[in-house]
């Protein structure tokens, strides 16, 4: 603490030193430690719920257009059929869509959802995201493709 002279009277300027400076950044960061890592795993748990809302949502506006128009979305058709009349005239009259508003959403990761018709019974569809890494050999979130 330095004391000055102003005008015949002696004032205090008061201020923090660099050593209290130095010992709230370092608590400041220790926190930022403990704190950080829990905030990220929540924030990733959200993501995966997230994408698993998005695929039920999908699939629920995939179902409804099939009972429409009979079938799922081919593969070259993929989820731009739920917002895109089919350009088959026939197809075309029973297509009551777009059965999304706007445009198909993307995963939380900002890469498309992948889809693939597999087979033909009523739920022969894969429909997932490859999450964060949108690498293949992971766990897909959604309905994955089956073996």
């Amino acid at each position: 603490m330095e004391i000055y002279a102003d005008s015949g009277r002696m004032t205090r300027q008061r201020g923090f030193t660099l050593m209290e400076l130095l010992v709230v950044l370092v608590i400041l960061g220790l926190l930022g430690a403990l704190v950080g890592p829990r905030l990220f795993a929540q924030l990733d748990r959200s993501r995966v719920r997230t994408a698993e809302t998005q695929v039920h949502m999908l699939k629920s506006a995939l179902d409804t257009m099939r009972l429409d128009i009979g079938r799922y979305p081919t593969a070259e058709e993929g989820l731009q059929l739920l917002i895109t009349a089919p350009p088959d005239p026939q197809l075309r009259v029973l297509w009551h869509g777009p059965y999304l508003e706007n445009q198909v959403p993307l995963d939380p990761w900002n890469k498309p959802y992948l889809y693939r018709p597999e087979g033909r019974d009523l739920n022969a569809i894969a429909l997932y995201s490859l999450g964060q890494d949108g690498k293949p050999g992971d766990d897909p979130i959604g309905l994955p493709p089956r073996n």
